[in-house]
């Protein structure tokens, strides 16, 4: 996939390894996942995207730009495209855990983390490099422009033009740590 030998295997191979799967290290009880090398590759996936907009778009402003990154690295979007991938069937997880399905979030998980190893293994040149050549490719950019998802902003601009008063309150909250649920109620 990288099209390059790896340097450091053990690095990918905890990419892949969910929390469900983790194990415990001599440090102190912490127990090793792909939890730590997601975080990384969230900053580098979303830097390389931001500049990616920053560019393609010279003439849009910081809205803009925020909205169409946060379309292109939101979970759905990363878990499709890790199966795209075939990532999928490399991540190690514990089957017999309760509330791991295919929607989860451990697909986008994963190639969060796949970033994070080739940032840490290949440098940052080359991990730029994947991320435009093999992930944005993926992407319908046209179509992200001109589909409206975020309505909660639709709704807060709007309010706005209209000198309307908009609150929001969180009535229940609900799920996991990794698949949250939030009930809100708009006033």
């Amino acid at each position: 996939m990288l099209g390059e030998r790896l340097s450091n295997l053990s690095v990918y191979q905890l990419a892949f390894r969910h929390t469900s799967a983790s194990r415990a290290t001599s440090v102190d009880g912490f127990r090793e996942s792909n939890e730590r090398l997601e975080y990384l590759g969230d900053a580098v996936l979303g830097m390389v995207v931001a500049e990616f907009l920053f560019t393609k778009y010279p003439y849009k402003d910081e809205g803009f730009l925020t909205e169409i990154r946060s379309r292109i690295v939101n979970r759905e979007s990363l878990n499709q495209i890790a199966r795209k991938l075939g990532l999928d069937a490399l991540i190690e997880y514990d089957g017999g855990r309760r509330g791991l399905s295919p929607r989860s979030s451990m697909y986008g998980d994963a190639l969060e983390a796949f970033v994070g190893a080739i940032y840490l293994d290949k440098g940052f040149r080359f991990t730029r490099r994947f991320i435009l050549k093999k992930l944005l490719p993926h992407y319908d950019l046209d179509s992200i422009v001109q589909h409206t998802i975020n309505f909660k902003s639709v709704l807060i601009e709007w309010a706005q033009r209209e000198g309307k008063e908009v609150r929001f309150e969180l009535v229940e909250e609900k799920g996991t740590r990794h698949q949250r649920e939030f009930i809100i109620e708009l006033f």
